[in-house]
């Protein structure tokens, strides 16, 4: 008996051995052909000019491909289903986002994968403002007015969004769940028809992503009444954020970051991250990320599960509180 339990050990220990050994020499070899990063949404937006940004750098520094494929569906979650069932081998990663990964495993009832356990954390790469803005058609300049004019109105607000789940229409909910506000929320098929109809007047306001917004706010069309990070943002210093308005704890970003399916070894997981600081610190990215309005981060993959944690735990609560729960369309 003694002999067989001993001889179970040294296998098992063997076992170990080698497979540590095969991690070992996977990541001093790795990559050995083409990566895939997958975008789960479409060409053009904050995930997938970061993508293209960051794979262009790593195919600079690792000698292969880094091909973005662009997997749209049910707001993220055709994209992420796909990355959660890839192999973990190193070859397949994804550009999450704060819808994908944050506000859809918090809301939807049903969805093919967890964003925490079916994923490794490998580096949050940028994190963005959303802003709120207002028609001007209505008479507020502020979120403090916006606020006091909901209350004294109760009921005769509407605020857009780009879909029932989406970044525009959680960021909104958590207003009125932080202030006690009443508001329609009216979903259109995404941000550019619902700005049209805030530009018009049609619907008073919306918290929607920086980038599409801000020509409208310098030409005038829209009120800026605040954006939705504790720091300003850079590109429009006089307004304010939410929390300097007055109204305390309110916090929400636009970000993304790159995840691996869960399991891939973790000396490739760091070889990649140590890559990816290089090329965060390159003036090149970091310039063309500016534009999106918001910082370069490029984390730990410790810091980024961290950060990825609290962002469901917030999405959880104000969907609790405001009643949504949701299923993929």
């Amino acid at each position: 008996m003694m002999r067989t339990v001993s001889a179970f050990a040294f296998g098992l220990a063997a076992a170990v051995f080698a497979s540590a050994m095969t991690s070992g020499v996977s990541a001093q070899s790795w990559p050995e052909r083409q990566v895939t990063i997958i975008v789960p949404s479409s060409p053009g937006d904050g995930s997938d000019i970061a993508a293209r940004l960051i794979g262009e750098k790593l195919r600079q520094a690792l000698g292969q491909p880094f091909v973005i494929e662009n997997r749209t569906g049910a707001g993220g979650v055709v994209g992420s289903a796909a990355a959660a069932k890839a192999p973990a081998d190193g070859y397949t990663y994804i550009m999450g986002n704060a819808g994908s990964h944050g506000i859809i495993p918090a809301t939807y009832a049903a969805v093919p994968y967890d964003a925490l356990r079916d994923f490794t954390t490998v580096s949050l790469i940028y994190k963005a403002p959303n802003i709120f803005i207002a028609s001007k058609k209505l008479p507020v300049t502020s979120m403090a007015e916006l606020v006091a004019y909901a209350k004294a109105n109760p009921g005769k607000l509407s605020y857009a969004s780009g879909g029932n789940g989406s970044s525009a229409h959680m960021n909104s909910e958590y207003l009125k769940v932080l202030t006690g506000i009443e508001a329609t929320h009216v979903p259109y098929r995404g941000a550019a028809p619902a700005l049209n109809d805030i530009v018009s007047g049609q619907v008073e306001f919306m918290a929607v992503n920086l980038p599409p917004a801000i020509g409208l706010v310098k030409s005038g069309q829209v009120t800026p009444l605040a954006v939705t990070t504790r720091k300003r943002a850079a590109t429009l210093p006089e307004v304010r954020t939410v929390e300097e308005s007055g109204f305390a704890g309110y916090e929400t970003v636009a970000w993304f970051g790159l995840l691996a399916p869960q399991g891939v070894p973790e000396p490739i997981v760091a070889r990649l991250h140590a890559e990816i600081g290089k090329a965060c610190a390159d003036k090149e990215v970091q310039d063309k990320l500016a534009v999106l309005g918001g910082e370069t981060v490029c984390s730990t993959p410790s810091e980024f599960r961290a950060f990825l944690t609290a962002d469901i735990a917030r999405w959880k609560d104000v969907a609790g509180k405001a009643n949504i729960t949701l299923q993929p369309q």
